[in-house]
């Protein structure tokens, strides 16, 4: 019999080619097969990923009324739960700090939460959510200084000085994010926008809907800075317009 590979007669050559193919797909075939096999064998291994740093934050809107648990599985213990809207009437949104996937149809987020005590984290199913938004800001207060730093991946856009809250109504330390943005506001003791942050005031706040710490322009400039507040974070009209045109709502907040 002839050589496949060397016979020159008609045809003779293609048919080695075919033969090439077949034996090229047999081989894959086999190869995807095993891999199904050692895929479909192989226990799967949760799988961590950090989603919130000092340079970059996801956060999402929340769909429905859901519920935080302590852990990222459904038996544990309930944490709070979650409303569509703030007290402001916004959408409620959270800041999400990392995702864990415990198995393949099961995604967690862990995320920070409006409430106190504050700095509570907890876990929220990936379907109590919506999707994820990504900022690159981060703002910063220093209670001491009376200094509002915001950050733009790691480096600084803007800076002013503020007003926070005495010493018998602290502004919280602490982690938080901005939940939404309000502007238009009647009371000129607002100034012309405002922030509502997931920081609550264990004591008092002049934050409307009571408990949450805002950061908002004032109608008494001359007193910043300086301890002046009922716990929220007071600017300068045209420094809060300022900062209103850098930063978007989800953005972390560090109060040290």
């Amino acid at each position: 019999m002839k050589d496949p590979l060397t016979d020159t007669r008609p045809g003779g050559r293609l048919r080695a080619t075919l033969a090439l193919v077949v034996a090229a797909l047999a081989g894959a075939a086999f190869v995807v097969a095993s891999s199904a096999r050692a895929e479909a064998s192989t226990p799967f291994q949760p799988r961590a990923v950090t989603l919130t740093n000092d340079k970059v934050a996801r956060w999402a809107v929340v769909l429905k009324r859901a519920y935080v648990r302590k852990a990222p599985r459904v038996s544990a213990p309930v944490v709070t739960r979650l409303s569509t809207y703030t007290s402001d009437g916004t959408q409620n949104l959270v800041l999400v700090l990392d995702g864990l996937r415990v198995t393949k149809q099961q995604l967690w987020y862990h995320v920070r939460l409006p409430i106190l005590p504050n700095n509570t984290t907890g876990w929220v199913l990936r379907g109590d959510v919506g999707h994820l938004w990504v900022v690159h800001t981060h703002l910063y207060v220093d209670r001491d200084a009376f200094r509002l730093t915001l950050k733009r991946g790691g480096k600084t856009v803007f800076r002013t000085k503020v007003g926070v809250g005495k010493s018998y109504w602290p502004t919280p330390r602490g982690q938080f994010y901005i939940r939404d943005k309000l502007t238009s506001f009647g009371d000129p003791f607002y100034g012309p926008v405002a922030f509502g942050t997931s920081a609550r005031s264990a004591v008092l706040t002049d934050w409307p809907g009571g408990g949450f710490v805002g950061v908002h322009g004032t109608n008494e400039p001359q007193l910043i800075p300086g301890h002046i507040s009922h716990g929220c974070i007071r600017l300068r009209n045209a420094a809060i317009l300022k900062l209103a045109r850098l930063m978007p709502v989800g953005t972390p907040l560090t109060v040290s």
